[in-house]
């Protein structure tokens, strides 16, 4: 197995509650896993916690190679940057930036010009089918629209994996569908690595690799 992100003996405490237990697991290269739930099993602060989101209690989270739990806020600030991309549930668009703008955002804080930022944002997003959206807002984007843009923000720093928590929470079934297909795509075509939260066991049947929380700890593999 050719491991991309290594977990081992993960935990995370908020107040009295032991939201991730012990969690040791692995992600191979060119893996898209689902990790399953119900609400409150810890699925979603264990993503927080792979993506660098979250600090760990204990335990040691490696990916590609790099123990990103020994990296201070700027250190892991910058390797997000370099090497994850995150989709949420809610899109978290920026409403004040166009289409295009928003996609290219990770890209700003780095030494790149403008023109060449927004130059990648648009090529990432003709990818995605979004060419004719690029000057739309938020608020002119479908739901369907918004998840492809966020997608595509998340895609623009070329990542080693991307993180997806309830990608189609939001959505309708056959828009979540195409959200699915899409990131199934890119895992199948594009090899990228994707783990992804998901309450859901029609979404889950798109991974090729599930695991089961329970109680903030790994009920089966």
């Amino acid at each position: 197995m050719n491991e991309l992100l290594t977990v081992e003996n993960v935990s995370k405490t908020f107040g009295s509650v032991r939201a991730v237990n012990e969690i040791s697991m692995e992600v191979a290269k060119g893996e898209f896993l689902a990790i399953q739930g119900q609400s409150g099993s810890g699925k979603t602060t264990l993503l927080s916690l792979l993506s660098g989101l979250e600090r760990a209690d204990c335990g040691t989270i490696s990916l590609d190679g790099k123990d990103i739990t020994g990296m201070n806020e700027d250190e892991l600030a910058l390797f997000r940057r370099e090497n994850v991309g995150i989709v949420f549930q809610f899109f978290n668009l920026i409403p004040t930036l166009n289409a295009v703008e928003n996609i290219g955002l990770p890209l700003f804080p780095t030494k790149v010009r403008k023109k060449e930022v927004l130059d990648k944002a648009k090529e990432v997003a003709e990818r995605l089918s979004l060419g004719h959206r690029l000057d739309h807002y938020p608020n002119e984007l479908s739901g369907g629209e918004q998840q492809r843009v966020a997608i595509a923000r998340a895609l623009i720093n070329e990542p080693k994996i991307i993180f997806a928590d309830e990608p189609t929470g939001n959505l309708d079934t056959e828009t979540g569908g195409k959200i699915i297909e899409l990131l199934k795509s890119l895992n199948q075509e594009g090899g990228l690595t994707v783990v992804m939260v998901t309450h859901d066991e029609a979404i889950a049947q798109a991974s090729n690799r599930r695991i089961q929380l329970k109680d903030g700890g790994i009920l089966n593999e």
